[in-house]
């Protein structure tokens, strides 16, 4: 009875390692992949400031769709409209707060609060955005599949 008690006792000890290893790699790959996540969402805004079709194009699926300023865009379309406000001397600060990632094996979604401003020759306005993302892992690599915006209403 000894012999086989030892043996149970290192097996169980064997698994109980494995599976601490194992969480341990699982929340260390979950807090890298939230970084990804979030830096995903930021470097969709910088193409967007930019007008990079070729760096949206990356960071985005190709079936990628937006619900943003009243309408469904396709990657193409929403950088379109962004190049039209920008051509008409608007300038658009976004930025990603707050934002809240969880994640179901390859896909993930993220919300977080966009303090930013518009300005255009009036002048410059503070705006806020509350906004949503469904990301794609394609091949370690997190893909944005949509993205929702609406405009939280100004405080007074």
């Amino acid at each position: 009875m000894t012999k086989y008690h030892t043996f149970f006792i290192a097996i169980a000890a064997l698994l109980t390692s494995m599976i601490g290893a194992s969480a341990a790699d699982q929340s260390g790959r979950s807090a890298a992949d939230q970084i990804q996540i979030t830096e995903a969402i930021r470097s969709f805004f910088a193409a967007a400031t930019a007008d990079d079709l070729d760096k949206l194009h990356a960071v985005t699926a190709p079936d990628f769709y937006a619900f943003d300023a009243g309408g469904r865009f396709t990657r193409d379309a929403l950088m379109d409209l962004i190049k039209a406000a920008h051509a008409a001397g608007k300038v658009y600060v976004w930025t990603v707060n707050e934002p809240e990632v969880h994640i179901s094996g390859d896909t993930a979604w993220i919300t977080y609060v966009n303090h930013g401003s518009i300005k255009d020759a009036s002048g410059t306005k503070n705006a806020t955005w509350l906004e949503s993302a469904v990301l794609q892992r394609e091949k370690d690599i997190w893909r944005i599949r949509f993205f929702h915006s609406t405009r939280a209403p100004e405080k007074n």
